[in-house]
């Protein structure tokens, strides 16, 4: 009797240390899984609050633009796009649908101090660059240098020069042919890359600046309109070079003449090197003696957008001795040439009479920089 109780001993004692083991593992358990998990305990001086989810996070409130441009800054541009806090990406809002879509195309001011864009198109070398560096030294970050070259021209400007690296890709060009307003176009679109650059000059090797920098920048900057030089010359050098194979595109009375050497705004650069249409003409039927770079910017300057420009240019050019080609100023004439140029005062600026019309000067010859400096 005694060997047959022996089984059922064991399995009671076995069963109570399999019960200790389970009540031990639950305390365990739960005392671990209080710690994780907090609960919030009200004071006897409080109100219990209801338990509803806790309000989402809003976005803050968009800055106005003055906000945003800062009290007194010069100069700002607008690009369409979104916005992301610093903070981080806020995908809950209280925005209905349509301050959600007003907000993501909303343009937003982007800040920076506008730039004037030099573009140089030249051959090969600048003979006046010394000049030009003195022009720009110590006023970095309002202006760019852009430089298109003849494609075998080897440029060695030093790493501390102004010109260096300010190279871009060029072609060949040939003067009075389609090729020269190629090259002028793409100096635009290479400036128009960088946003801050809000006017844009084109420069020969032989154009001189005429005032300092600090004159330059503010007359162009502050301009409201552009300098495209754009005539209705109804001579054999400005309607006789007309071809009737334009119409109906181009007629005769919207045809003009003027200085291939321009000053635009960037609203107008846009338009300038957006233009197929009539490009594709001018390559069609500008033939000679018929003068691309004479042509083509003032007559599409003239169809697109009148208003927007001043119908004059920015750029001395002295045509007084007649023949396809200005008058060429050596360093025995440069002084006075220099004060009548500045003197010349028969213009109007941002629709008022003005002191000052021209900014640029060429032809001047390399025996020039000295006594220019």
């Amino acid at each position: 009797m005694g060997s047959e109780n022996k089984p059922l001993q064991i399995n009671f004692w076995v069963f109570y240390f399999l019960l200790f083991l389970h009540m031990v593992s639950f305390c365990i358990v739960s005392t671990l899984y209080y710690k994780r998990v907090s609960f919030p305990v009200s004071s006897s001086h409080e109100t219990f609050k209801d338990s509803s989810p806790p309000s989402p996070r809003l976005l803050p409130p968009p800055k106005s633009n003055a906000e945003a441009a800062g009290a007194g800054f010069h100069g700002a541009s607008k690009v369409t796009g979104m916005s992301l806090e610093k903070q981080g990406v806020y995908l809950i809002h209280n925005m209905s649908d349509t301050e959600l879509l007003r907000k993501v195309s909303t343009p937003i001011p982007q800040i920076f101090v506008p730039k004037v864009a030099f573009l140089f198109l030249t051959p090969g070398p600048l003979p006046l660059a010394q000049l030009w560096e003195l022009f720009f030294l110590g006023h970095e970050g309002r202006y760019s240098i852009y430089i298109h070259p003849n494609p075998s021209y080897k440029d060695t400007w030093p790493p501390n020069s102004v010109f260096y690296n300010r190279r871009i890709p060029s072609k060949s060009v040939s003067w009075g042919e389609t090729s020269m307003i190629d090259a002028e176009r793409r100096l635009l679109a290479s400036a128009l890359l960088d946003i801050s650059n809000q006017r844009f000059v084109l420069l020969s090797d032989s154009c001189i600046p005429v005032f300092d920098f600090i004159t330059i920048y503010d007359y162009l900057i502050n301009s409201t309109q552009s300098f495209v030089a754009s005539q209705d010359d109804p001579r054999e050098t400005g309607r006789g070079r007309y071809s009737p194979n334009m119409m109906p595109h181009i007629t005769v009375e919207q045809w003009r003449k003027g200085s291939q050497w321009f000053e635009v705004h960037r609203d107008l650069a846009v338009l300038i090197v957006s233009d197929r249409k009539y490009y594709n003409i001018f390559r069609e039927h500008c033939r000679e003696p018929c003068l691309c770079e004479e042509h083509y910017l003032p007559t599409l300057v003239n169809i697109l957008h009148p208003e927007m420009n001043t119908n004059r240019t920015v750029t001395w050019v002295d045509w007084s001795q007649g023949g396809p080609h200005p008058t060429t100023y050596g360093r025995r004439n440069v002084t006075s040439e220099l004060k009548r140029i500045r003197k010349h005062a028969d213009c109007t600026h941002n629709g008022k009479e003005h002191a000052t019309c021209f900014l640029f000067a060429r032809k001047f010859l390399p025996d020039t920089i000295e006594p220019l400096i």
